[in-house]
């Protein structure tokens, strides 16, 4: 029997800062920024609750560098990725865990104030579709 999983995030939140991008030593491309995503619900006593999730989110090629030029402080965003997690080793030499959404999509909304929108009033999207080479989508 086989078993099948499904790795699968959807976020729309506002960006915690603007998205920072470095080069790996190969020369790719590689950008980081955070989203929080708000939530809001009544708890047992009926009082309303505010709630922020911050999530980290890693762009790699193409995207990282759209990324850069469009993710911005307080900016709406809608990403579609994959869950990440993985260790690594901070400056002290301590072991560190962390997950991330590994962006496949990116679509920036808007949401801060002169946000920056293309000619047509949309905000900007890109999904990571590269490797398929061809720029055309078939459906």
């Amino acid at each position: 029997m086989s078993s099948i999983g499904v790795n699968k995030v959807i976020l729309l939140g506002n960006a915690g800062r603007d998205a920072e991008v470095r080069s790996t030593s190969a020369g790719k491309s590689v950008a980081n920024f955070s989203l929080a995503i708000n939530q809001s619900f009544r708890d047992k006593k009926d009082d309303n609750v505010q709630r922020v999730e911050w999530v980290r989110c890693v762009a790699w090629g193409k995207l990282a560098e759209i990324a850069q030029r469009f993710v911005t402080t307080g900016k709406q965003v809608f990403v579609e990725g994959r869950l990440q997690t993985r260790r690594f080793e901070d400056r002290e030499g301590s072991q560190k865990t962390v997950t991330e959404v590994v962006v496949a999509s990116l679509r920036v909304l808007g949401g801060a104030p002169n946000a920056s929108r293309n000619g047509n009033g949309q905000g900007v999207a890109a999904s990571e579709t590269t490797n398929a080479g061809s720029e055309t989508v078939p459906f």
